[in-house]
């Protein structure tokens, strides 16, 4: 098994992070102090630092006809996890970025994907894949 990842970022609002990544999302709380807050990121370590650095405009590149934000990050999910986690964040209102779908029907890679920011504005995708050896085929 793969070991987890640690992923640190910036947030302009450490209780709003809690409130997304904890609340929305239900990742697990860890250690924190007055300018950080670690949360259980689906099995992965995710460090909330707060900053009040401006954030450089985000790029975006053309994938399977949508305009995906770069720099994002996310987790690969099971299409069942995929599909409940799609359902929640709809019934909470979630602003889509790029609205759950599934990207590269019928070709090598199909996967079910969707894009949204966190409140400090980070961009994140979940996806899921109903074949995980399509991960990383070419």
């Amino acid at each position: 098994m793969p070991r987890p990842f640690h992923f640190a970022l910036p947030v302009h609002d450490l209780a709003a992070a809690r409130a997304f990544y904890g609340g929305l999302l239900g990742c697990a709380e860890g250690r924190s102090s007055a300018q950080w807050v670690d949360f259980d990121f689906f099995g992965h370590q995710l460090v909330a630092h707060l900053s009040t650095e401006a954030r450089s405009p985000d790029h975006t590149n053309p994938v399977d006809g949508h305009d995906v934000p770069v720099p994002h990050f996310g987790v690969v999910l099971t299409m069942g996890d995929w599909q409940a986690l799609a359902d929640r964040l709809s019934a909470a209102g979630i602003s889509w970025g790029i609205a759950p779908h599934l990207r590269f029907a019928g070709q090598v890679g199909e996967q079910a994907t969707m894009f949204f920011r966190d409140p400090s504005g980070n961009a994140l995708e979940f996806k899921a894949f109903a074949d995980d050896a399509m991960i990383f085929a070419a």
